[in-house]
């Protein structure tokens, strides 16, 4: 088991090239198998997460090359997989295994999709239950745990309101309902990422969105694509908190995805205080672009609760972490989703930082993290229980305490930043040599 050792002191400088963006990488990959004709995606995800999906289209019979600089996909159109020989491995991904299951809903064979213990351990009746009232037999271990298996049927359009707001969920019920009868609906109490609605529209699909409705109409002929994925701008939030754990620090992350179902974040940091600035702002692919600077800048400290959660949901380890380095601190309520990721992620966060020395209280649907009032953190062991964003939170945290800090299990960021602790390394040592120069 690898392990990372994170030495406090400096700051962060330089340009960063952000690999491309996990969400937006699931869906072409998939989206991309549904067209009729081949597409090429630059800046694909190196991420273990999106090689998964990769692979289970690959066992559903599409031909899928990777190179250095693209991933070319030879799409077959709606009707075009075929029957996998095997299970579906969707790996750590529950995006891959809860997207897929709306596609292979709409099929005629059948099919079963499973993923690591991790992934075995999460929540999947959120998706089979709408899948379900659209005419797919779909039976889950223990009722509600992967390995799924989806017998698909010819679907019916349906009219939906997820309990939970879940882009994931939004986009299985979109995708079977590529293959209904009609036009189907999906309502949203908060409107989460929309990626897959706009990759569909540039695709040619017939997507209509208003007011928390979007209606799909079913059988469009998917168009083929050149794509170049957009910077990870859940990624990035690590590097940016790093920016304003160490002062003196300033960064540029060149052509992050800015899709405003996801910039919430950055309102938030600047809202506590964040020195962070956009630039050359522009659509591409239907995706907003832009460059971002950070400079190192006094945090205040803030609540997250409500709507905000599922908003920021995969950013919230990194903002909690945060707390110990603002003023008064953060808490965070109403994200009991929280724990049912990759790991319970309040639990394991609260658990790391208070090795540190983090005073940290922690509650069923969140936790609230003191801020600097409540003393310097300390360098610790920590271990991040296998997942990859409180592994990279609990990195971006040691840069700021007294002592070195060890990460265990430190290669679990590969599932979505396989590139975070040699880009932090880098942005380091420019600070070294700049201060070498002088």
């Amino acid at each position: 088991m690898a392990k990372k050792t994170i030495s406090p002191g400096g700051n962060v400088s330089g340009v960063v090239e952000l690999p491309g963006d996990k969400s937006i990488s699931h869906r072409y990959a998939i989206l991309a198998s549904l067209a009729e004709g081949t597409s090429e995606i630059r800046n694909y995800s190196s991420s273990a997460d999106c090689l998964s999906s990769i692979e289970c289209m690959r066992k559903l019979g599409i031909q899928i090359d990777l190179t250095k600089d693209f991933v070319r996909v030879a799409g077959k159109g709606l009707d075009g997989l075929k029957a996998p020989k095997r299970a579906l491995d969707a790996g750590n991904s529950g995006s891959t295994i809860r997207m897929l299951s709306g596609v292979l809903a709409g099929q005629n064979f059948t099919s079963t999709i499973t993923g690591d213990k991790s992934l075995q351990r999460r929540p999947m009746r959120r998706v089979a239950e709408p899948l379900r009232q659209m005419g797919a037999d779909i039976r889950a271990k223990d009722g509600d745990r992967a390995p799924i298996e989806i017998h698909g049927a010819k679907l019916k359009a349906i009219d939906y309101t997820p309990p939970i707001p879940s882009a994931q969920v939004k986009s299985a019920v979109l995708l079977a309902g590529l293959y209904a009868d009609g036009v189907t609906t999906l309502r949203e109490s908060v409107r989460t990422r929309d990626h897959t609605e706009i990759t569909l529209r540039e695709m040619g699909a017939n997507v209509e969105t208003s007011k928390g409705e979007i209606r799909i109409h079913p059988r469009p002929k998917l168009q083929p694509r050149q794509f170049i994925v957009p910077g990870d701008l859940s990624g990035s939030v690590f590097l940016i908190a790093a920016a304003l754990v160490l002062p003196d620090s300033a960064i540029m992350l060149h052509n992050v995805g800015l899709n405003p179902t996801r910039t919430k974040v950055l309102d938030f940091l600047i809202s506590i205080g964040a020195s962070i600035n956009l630039a050359s702002v522009q659509l591409r692919d239907g995706e907003l672009i832009g460059d971002v600077s950070v400079r190192y800048a006094p945090l205040t400290g803030g609540a997250i609760s409500g709507p905000q959660v599922a908003e920021m949901i995969d950013e919230l380890p990194m903002l909690a972490a945060l707390g110990a380095y603002t003023e008064h601190g953060i808490e965070i309520h109403d994200a009991q989703e929280l724990r049912v990721k990759e790991s319970d992620r309040i639990a394991a966060l609260a658990a790391g930082l208070q090795a540190m020395g983090a005073k940290v209280t922690e509650y069923p649907d969140g936790l609230r993290v003191e801020g600097t009032s409540s003393g310097k953190l300390r360098g610790a062991k920590v271990d991040p229980q296998g997942d990859h964003r409180i592994a990279m939170a609990l990195a971006v945290t040691a840069l700021g305490a007294e002592g070195d800090t060890v990460v265990r299990d430190s290669e679990c960021v590969g599932v979505s930043f396989p590139e975070f602790f040699t880009t932090l390394d880098k942005l380091r040592d420019a600070e070294a040599r700049g201060a070498a120069a002088t």
